[in-house]
């Protein structure tokens, strides 16, 4: 089996059972191998979450490095990047899905290898929000770390057949400011526009 196929029957598992509950026996089993034969491609069981995470980043972070080419607007890119972060976050990739799995349980260091993974996919983020023409005063790692939360949390409350994943971007854009036709302010003015007063997001 290739490496590749086996990452992919990994993060299928490990979307599934979560990363401390999944044994390398379990995917071999999944994957037609013996347990053995896997430390071939990978020395332990850290090694292999460390290389599913990362794909993961690739693949999300790929989606949203080419939804803002060819935009100026800042609010237009952040909406861009939001739609394509859930797009892949909703398509039942588990590479992307294993990007929002709980870190804090794993070992140090692990976790901080994964955490460096995430922070570099989240600087896409940073730079967006950056370049926001927010009020003076704004909070903008609060307003990012506000945005990429509603974001991640979409797939816990998410069905088809509802809100587009393009829907759901524009509404959390919009609540947050992005909507520069509304004029209705969330709390001080700081927070941005509320554009779905009475409309629910699922």
């Amino acid at each position: 089996m290739s490496r590749e196929k086996l990452l992919s029957v990994s993060a299928r598992q490990f979307a599934k059972g979560g990363f401390e509950a999944t044994s390398m026996r379990d995917i071999a089993k999944q994957a037609g191998m013996l347990a053995g034969s896997m430390y071939y491609h990978f020395p332990s069981k850290n090694d292999l979450i460390a290389a599913v995470y990362e794909a993961g980043v690739a693949e999300i972070g790929g989606a949203v490095d080419r939804a803002v080419r060819g935009s100026q607007d800042p609010w237009e890119r952040l909406e861009a990047a939001c739609t394509a972060h859930l797009e892949t976050l909703l398509a039942d990739s588990a590479h992307a899905a294993v990007m929002t799995a709980e870190l804090r349980r794993l070992d140090p260091p692990l976790r901080r290898r994964l955490v460096a993974l995430r922070d570099r996919y989240e600087r896409r983020f940073v730079a967006l929000v950056e370049a926001l023409p927010l009020a003076a005063g704004a909070d903008r790692t609060l307003w990012r770390l506000h945005l990429l939360g509603a974001l991640n949390g979409t797939a816990i409350w998410y069905r088809p057949g509802g809100k587009s994943p393009a829907a759901i971007a524009k509404g959390l854009v919009a609540m947050l400011g992005g909507d520069r036709s509304a004029t209705t302010t969330l709390g001080s003015g700081r927070c941005g526009r509320l554009a779905l007063a009475s409309e629910g997001m699922a």
